[in-house]
Parts: structure tokens; C-alpha cells; sequence
């Protein structure tokens, strides 16, 4: 999911997306530590979107300290 896509998402969607791909990153793990995951392109690519979920997260949160103090 693009960084654009995720912005036009409100922060409980964002939220929800971000524990469910940590889940998948988990999930990822363990299958290779047991010798089952067999594409490995997946793993730097979940781990790019929580990432970018966590950016994004933060980018509100600065953006709303930043209209608090106005």
C-alpha cells in the first residue's frame, strides 16, 4: 500500500493495519525458522509497511501537537 493510500485512511484503520502486519511479520518468521516460508521477498516488504505506518502515525501526531500549540 502506497504512502498516499494510507494517508486517506482515518487512525483506527491505520492502527488495525499495523497490528495485522505485525502479525504477518510474525507469522513470516516463524515459517522460516521452520523451513516452510518460501517466498522471502515478503519479509523486507512487511517490514517496509509497518514502517511506513509508523511514520505516517507519527506525522499526525506531530501535526496535531503543532495545532495544539496554535
Amino acid at each position: 500500500m502506497k504512502a498516499e493510500e494510507i494517508r486517506a485512511l482515518s487512525i483506527e484503520e491505520i492502527q488495525v493495519r499495523l497490528n495485522e502486519t505485525r502479525e504477518e511479520l510474525m507469522n513470516l518468521r516463524f515459517q522460516q525458522a521452520t523451513g516452510e516460508l518460501i517466498d522471502f521477498t515478503r519479509l523486507p516488504y512487511t517490514r517496509r509497511s509497518i514502517a511506513r505506518y509508523l511514520t505516517i502515525l507519527r506525522e499526525r501526531e506531530i501535526i496535531d501537537a503543532m495545532e495544539g500549540e496554535v
